[in-house]
């Protein structure tokens, strides 16, 4: 699936059959479910999944919180829209 493909699945009623937890929570994201890509991202221990995470926490508004994940995924708190780095996480996980 190609980052297209996966921008026009957020018009659906469920995220595309087989994509991995993090591009789930990403599409729930994407349809105004926080709290289920919360729930989803933070059960992944892995650096993308401290990467998902921190972004949701910053789009939550928690700034500390957020930040504590982004040094988890090696990464720092970053200083685009939260629209750019949506797009940026899911590119990096649909390759």
């Amino acid at each position: 699936m190609n980052f297209d493909e996966f921008e026009r699945s957020i018009a659906k009623t469920g995220p595309p059959p087989g994509v991995p937890t993090l591009v789930a929570a990403l599409w729930h994201d994407g349809k105004g479910n926080w709290e289920e890509a919360h729930s989803l991202a933070q059960e992944i221990e892995t650096d993308e999944g401290a990467w998902v995470h921190a972004y949701l926490h910053r789009k939550e508004g928690d700034i500390s919180n957020a930040s504590y994940w982004y040094r988890k995924a090696g990464k720092s708190l970053p200083s685009i829209s939260l629209e750019k780095e949506w797009k940026e996480i899911a590119l990096a996980l649909l390759k």
